[in-house]
């Protein structure tokens, strides 16, 4: 398939991209790739809501500037943080003019909730499933533009490089290009390959590299898997956002979010024997930033020997919380919890990844005609902890930015290659298969897959150790040594090439991890229990 310009991922990210270029280019053609439904994507899972600016009276850019600093922990670059924050609410209206519909108090004006790190009420929500309802406006905007097909059940294998062109291609080539992507159409069971002038990758998250994660079963680093193979540049990958209080339901997976939005609404967290033990960690208590809640519940969890601790909300008005919450009171009252009479139970899940494929405020990877952004991508914006809801913000500002600059970077490859004459995308060979056979053992992949969540979960968590480190180190090489044995002998499947890429990114987090001797943000090693005074990223 020939494409002008390439969607890998339908969360935010990507749609706003899609949504965009083929409005600026009505005679172009637009392909959005998912392997999964077009709605299942990170997106739909984000309960809290989007940040910004919208009460001038009360806040302000520097505001929320200042808590984003503050929440990266000295990582963030201030540049990136300003176009953000900045550029923000302009991004918000265009989804609100797209038919994305916002909760409004009784005088008609937005409601604005808080979350933990925000120093004043700025979260734009749609009750507790804000993600889901801006991923339905994108996704209604999109079929209104007959130059986008959406493609979904297709896997992307990997990038199109010169290295398929029979060239060595390594971390230190210059100019490495992208020419577009092999797919498995996972309906068909055919490899095929889309060549395309432009290429945005929006994969979303890796939170499947944990045994206990809120994100969805298609949440597994493809894109930036696929980077690190091209040999392009990774960045920041141990700074793994572990969302506090993910409902705490034995052996179920993906976990049930229960948003930071009820702590800001006046949920208090309590341990085992009832007493609210926030105060202890930090003065803002309840509404600290997620790094330091998350490793509060963690020392909680093991001074006691729980499993969980308790999300305390039975003295929240009712009527107030069925309201915003819906969806939260129901999954609780289906587990048999009622928030009137009872405490949630909850435990801290992998949420986010602030690392990525690095990216430039224009979206722009190291590979050139590729393009990355929303949770796949590094652009500097998150530092050492990711600001809460300021992920579906900076998903729709990089997503317009990649559109800016690609029309232009698109206009510029057209000149230098009017139509019919050679570009580096043309004769490309196909996937070669030969001498693979069919898998014979679905298990060789499923229990690879429960070794590699188990390692991480327990060695490479919310607290480290260079011993822990160093062990995980040593069990995913070999995870890793039996994978591509199985990648070179057997037919390709989404499930060993999704087991393929997060064994990849756990390597990559454990890589970023053991480089960094510190403790900052997310990232807690007990050995390096400071921070350094050198604020640097790691790149791989």
């Amino acid at each position: 398939m020939q494409a002008d310009f390439l969607v890998i991922g339908s969360g935010i990210a990507g749609l706003t991209y899609a949504l965009k270029v083929a409005e600026a280019k009505p005679g172009k053609k637009v392909v959005v790739v998912t392997k999964a439904h077009s709605d299942e994507t990170n997106t739909k899972y984000a309960q809290g809501g989007i940040a910004g600016v919208w009460d001038d009276e009360n806040d302000s850019y520097q505001k929320h500037i200042e808590d984003t600093l503050i929440a990266g922990d000295g990582l963030c670059n201030e540049e990136i943080v300003e176009i953000v924050v900045k550029e923000g609410p302009e991004r918000i209206r265009e989804i609100i003019e797209w038919g994305a519909q916002f909760d409004k108090d009784d005088f008609g004006e937005y409601s604005l909730g808080k979350e933990g790190g925000h120093s004043v009420n700025r979260i734009l929500h749609h009750k507790d499933v804000t993600g889901r309802e801006m991923e339905r406006a994108l996704l209604n905007a999109i079929q209104a533009k007959p130059n986008i097909e959406l493609i979904t059940h297709c896997f992307v294998l990997d990038l199109i490089t010169q290295h398929h062109l029979g060239y060595l291609v390594t971390k230190s080539t210059l100019d490495i290009e992208c020419y577009g992507v092999y797919v498995l159409n996972l309906e068909s069971n055919e490899i095929e390959k889309i060549i395309s002038k432009v290429t945005v990758l929006a994969t979303g998250g890796n939170g499947q590299a944990y045994r206990t994660t809120t994100n969805p079963k298609i949440a597994t680093g493809d894109g930036v898997a696929m980077v690190y193979r091209a040999k392009g540049r990774i960045e920041n990958m141990e700074f793994i956002q572990f969302h506090p209080t993910a409902l705490f339901e034995p052996g179920v997976s993906p976990s049930f979010l229960i948003t930071e939005a009820v702590r800001g609404d006046g949920g208090i967290l309590r341990n085992r024997s009832g007493e609210a033990f926030m105060e202890r960690y930090d003065e803002r208590r309840d509404l600290a930033p997620r790094d330091i809640v998350a490793r509060a519940i963690d020392s909680e969890m093991k001074k006691n020997g729980t499993e969980h601790v308790y999300l305390d909300c039975r003295h929240m008005n009712f009527e107030k919380f069925v309201h915003h919450f819906p969806n939260i009171f129901e999954k609780c009252m289906s587990i048999g919890v009622n928030i009137t009479k009872d405490m949630i139970p909850v435990a801290p899940a992998a949420h986010y990844s602030c690392g990525g494929i690095k990216a430039d405020a224009y979206a722009r990877t190291s590979i050139r005609n590729l393009y990355a952004c929303g949770e796949c991508a590094s652009t500097g914006l998150h530092g050492a902890n990711r600001l809460a809801s300021n992920s579906l913000l900076e998903a729709m500002v990089f997503g317009h930015r990649a559109y800016l600059d690609s029309i232009k970077h698109f206009e510029e490859m057209e000149d230098a290659h009017p139509a019919g004459t050679n570009w580096g995308g043309t004769n490309i060979p196909d996937w070669n298969a030969e001498g693979t056979r069919e898998p014979k053992e679905m298990i060789l992949i499923t229990q690879s897959q429960k070794e590699l969540q188990q390692i991480m979960s327990d060695y490479v968590g919310i607290v480290r150790t260079n011993v822990r480190l160093a062990r995980a180190s040593k069990r995913l090489d070999l995870l890793f040594e039996e994978t591509e044995d199985l990648y070179r002998s057997t037919k390709v499947s989404p499930q060993l090439c999704e087991l393929r890429n997060v064994i990849s990114v756990g390597y990559l987090i454990v890589k970023g991890a053991s480089f960094r001797k510190e403790s900052r943000g997310l990232h807690f090693n007990t050995d390096y229990p400071q921070k350094s005074l050198l604020k640097e990223n790691i790149i791989l």
